[in-house]
């Protein structure tokens, strides 16, 4: 089982805070961009929001931002109060991402990255899911503000499994795989859903444990409440 991070006693300056968000949200919309545009299966939220437009019609952006929504509530009812701060951190956050997932997504579809071997493809695809479980380690320890998918990871990482980023990846993974499911039996379809997908299912929690201690390990674990 793996230890909890050691909070850290020191205040990080806020300029260092900032660039280390920015950087895990632009590097986690572009993994999430790699493995919707290669159609080799996203993670398992992204998935979800995938299958979802796809049997609505709604647009992946507008689906992203809905399944945020409901996290929301989820949390909230995890962490058993309402947090103004938490809200409005999670809606600052959902709004740049789905859109820089829906751009940047649609950007490499145009430059032609579905024509790459199926060889570099499977690689590409993997190596998406790694850049999304780096950035979710980083901005989970930035803990400034976060998806609110990612926020309830941390809850139940720290409220529950005693700090074990595997376990507590996949029992947050349960929801998204109900709705991939309630979406495949609408629309007959099944979108996004490959080999990334397991490999997501299998070892983003790994990735992010892992990321806690092997990038920027002097990012410690700030300010959390569970």
């Amino acid at each position: 089982m793996q230890k909890r991070p050691t909070m850290n006693a020191y205040h990080h300056d806020l300029p260092l805070m900032m660039g280390y968000f920015i950087f895990s949200i632009i590097l986690n919309s572009f993994g999430n961009a790699l493995t919707v545009s290669l159609n080799l299966g996203s993670a398992l939220w992204t998935a979800a929001a995938v299958n979802i437009a796809h049997a609505t019609s709604f647009s992946l952006s507008f689906v992203l931002i809905l399944e945020g929504v409901v996290a929301i509530a989820i949390n909230l009812i995890l962490v058993g109060k309402i947090s103004p701060r938490r809200i409005i951190g999670y809606l600052i956050f959902m709004f740049p991402f789905a859109y820089l997932v829906g751009i940047l997504s649609h950007e490499l579809e145009i430059l032609g990255i579905r024509n790459l071997p199926i060889e570099i493809k499977v690689i590409v695809d993997c190596l998406g899911i790694v850049c999304v479980a780096t950035a979710i380690s980083i901005y989970q320890r930035v803990n400034l503000m976060l998806h609110p998918c990612d926020d309830m990871m941390q809850i139940i990482r720290f409220k529950f499994f005693k700090g074990n980023s595997i376990i507590a990846q996949l029992v947050s993974f349960l929801i998204p795989i109900v709705a991939i499911f309630l979406a495949i039996v609408s629309d007959k379809q099944i979108f996004a859903i490959n080999i990334g997908t397991i490999f997501s299912l299998l070892f983003q929690g790994y990735f992010v444990g892992l990321a806690d201690y092997k990038i920027a390990p002097s990012l410690k674990h700030r300010n959390l409440d569970v």
